[in-house]
Parts: C-alpha cells; structure tokens; sequence
C-alpha cells in the first residue's frame, strides 16, 4: 500500500510535468521540462498536502470523498462527450476493438503475449476498491456498508471506465507518434492524443491542457485516498502489536485521526521514490509491488476462506450465500494466481538489465521477509487481531 501512494503520487508529479511543458509551448517549441529534481520536488508537495488533509477530521476526508466521486463521474462524463465531438480524425470501431500494436523496439510480437502483460493496466486501475473496509471502524452499519462500497466501487469503476477508455481510444489514429519520445508531450501518448485532437480543431492545445488538468484532479484525490488507507491499516495493524514500534502508531489525535502513521505512510512513501534519481529501472521494481503484491494479498484470505476455514468461516450479514461464495471465492483465487504468473513474465526481449522485469524479485523479497519475520519471531507472540470492543 505504500507502493501504491508512491506510484499514485508520482505518476502525478509526472503528469504535472506534462501540463506545464505543454502549457509553455510543448518539447518541440520551447516548453519546460522540468527535471527529475523539480519533479521529485513537485511529488514532495504532493504529499505533504496529503498529509495535511489526512490529519484532518473524518468530516473532511468524508467531504473529499464524496468530491473524487462526483469528480470522477462528472469528469468521465463530460470527456466521453466532448472528445468524440472534437476529435476530426477518429479511430474505427474495428480499429479500436480488434487492432493489436506490436512495437519492434520491446521486441514482442504475439499478440496474446501482449494481451497478457497488458492486463496489467486494468488491474492497477481497479486497485484500492478495498478503502472502504479500511474505513469500516469510522463508518456507520459498516457489516453492510463496507462490502457495498466494495462492489459499487468495481462496478462504476469497470462500467464507466470501460466507457471513458473507449472515449480515448477513439482519438488513436496513429499509435507511433504517440509513444515517439520526440513528441510535444515528451512521449506520453494520453496527453499528446489530447493535446493534437483540440490543435487540429482550434488551432491551440489548450483545450486539451484543461482535460490533461481535470485528470490530475482525479488523480490528486486518489491519493488522497490512498494515504487515508494506508493509514487506517498502519493504525489497525499497530493495534494488534503487528508493526515495530506498534505503541508509537498506535495513537490518535484530538479528532482521532491515527496522525502519526499517516505521516508514516507519507514519509515511506517519499522514501520510496528517492530511487528515482539513480535508476529508473529501480523504482519501477519498487513500485511493481503495487499491483502484483495488493492482488497476493487480496487472493490470501480468499483462499484461506475457500480452503482452510470453508466450514468454520462464519459469514457476516453480507454473503453470497454458500455455493456462490465458493464459486467466486476460487475463480478469484484462480485470476490471482494467474495475473501473478503473467506480471512475472518478461516486458521486452532480449531481456537486458535495463528491460528486466523485477516485479518477481521485489515481491518475492517482501514474502521472503514477512515469512522470515513470521517463522523466527511473529509465531510466539502473535495471536490475530484484538477486539478492543464487546461482541
């Protein structure tokens, strides 16, 4: 989870980079690009802001939200709408449903290879649907309300980002000028596509500018979110006497708001990225945890749940009922193992050290560390989660 906010929030002081670079004339006229120093600087702004508004009260982080939901609808929304409106040269729809992009340069050219390691993308973008069970203990008739924000998060999120994803797409004429490094946008093809579709229309990018600004908007709220997550289960897991110097994050403040560990959480986070600045391929294994290590650690209580404790597991008022519990609860053990094995697999050939995907060597240090943890020392204290109320 903390690789998750570091990945949140430095895809944003990326992407801010972009907005100003095309803000002052793009790479090929003269544009700022800022440095990978300034946009360190930039992430570290953006993080202390987090900070700031997660030490606030849960009246306020209740307010955001409620702001990144509406945000996100409103925002997806509106760019369903306008782009196909301002776009004059749009994709066919067999163009966007059945052509596969095969690059020389990553040296991949099956396209159900492609298709697999794609997956990807997707599976990142539906992380974090597990905040509102994070947030449980602060949230009224959570037994229900917990797992219904789970399944409504997915569902809005697959629907209309399904949707917002086809809206994009249908500005994809010309897939090499978009990934070509020479570009306005410095190679990001998401902001170039944009930045193109409102120049050949009005003669100035503008327009795509406040599009590329309304997605960073979004994208500021999600982490947002995401330290408010990391925070409740640094909070929960400090509780129980799971983390080093458990008594220290296990603490509140005047609006009870675990502060210490959100700063934590946003102290690590910055951390985290300062691999950054001495390589690149680095800070991607840091940050491949993200998506590979949430998905292992959704699939364990389901397993366990489907195996172990398939007769013992007493259900809470929100079920599935007994057969259609187990039949979600392997085809998600199954999906997890799969993304698992696909995430490991190579992303270019020849692999070199500057291609090697190390998803397989960070995460499997992370399982190595909390089962050495568990085995030498954890196993003869640890007794589970306490209960600090009556049941």
């Amino acid at each position: 989870m903390w690789a998750c906010t570091t990945s949140v929030d430095f895809s944003l002081a990326q992407f801010i980079q972009v907005i100003v670079l095309l803000s002052t004339g793009g790479a090929n006229g003269g544009g700022y690009l800022a440095s990978k120093y300034v946009v360190l600087a930039i992430y570290c702004v953006i993080l202390i802001l987090h900070g700031l508004i997660n030490s606030l009260s849960i009246n306020w982080l209740a307010f955001f939200g409620q702001l990144g939901a509406f945000w996100n609808l409103a925002g997806v929304f509106v760019l369903t709408v306008l782009i196909p409106v301002v776009a004059k040269d749009r994709a066919s729809m067999e163009f966007m449903f059945t052509n596969c992009y095969t690059d020389d340069t990553v040296g991949i050219h099956s396209k159900v290879y492609i298709l697999a390691i794609g997956l990807l993308t997707s599976q990142y973008s539906l992380l974090g649907y597990d905040t509102s069970a994070h947030m449980s203990e602060e949230t009224k008739n959570a037994e229900w309300s917990g797992p219904m924000g789970i399944v409504v998060s997915v569902a809005l999120s697959s629907v209309f980002g399904w949707i917002y994803l086809v809206a994009l797409t249908s500005m994809v004429t010309d897939i090499p000028s978009l990934l070509d490094p020479t570009n306005d946008a410095g190679g990001n093809a998401i902001a170039q596509a944009l930045y193109t579709t409102f120049r050949q229309r009005f003669g100035s990018g503008g327009g795509g500018v406040i599009c590329l600004a309304a997605m960073a908007v979004s994208i500021f709220l999600c982490g947002t979110a995401s330290v408010t997550s990391n925070s409740r289960m640094g909070y929960a897991f400090s509780r129980d006497g799971a983390m080093p110097l458990s008594r220290l994050w296990y603490r509140v403040n005047k609006h009870e708001v675990p502060f210490n560990v959100v700063w934590l959480s946003v102290s690590v986070a910055f951390v985290m990225a300062l691999t950054s600045l001495g390589s690149q391929v680095a800070f991607q294994a840091m940050v491949s945890i993200t998506t590979l290590g949430m998905y292992i650690a959704y699939a364990l209580p389901i397993f366990f749940r489907v195996t172990t404790a398939r007769n013992s597991f007493v259900p809470g008022p929100f079920h599935l009922g007994r057969r259609c519990s187990l039949v979600v609860g392997w085809v998600a053990v199954l999906w997890g193992a799969l993304v698992t094995v696909l995430f490991c697999l190579p992303v270019a050939y020849p692999v070199a050290g500057i291609n090697f995907n190390y998803t397989p060597v960070a995460v499997g240090g992370v399982l190595l560390l909390s089962l050495g943890a568990w085995v030498l020392h954890a196993r003869f204290w640890f007794r589970g989660p306490i209960t600090t109320v009556d049941t």
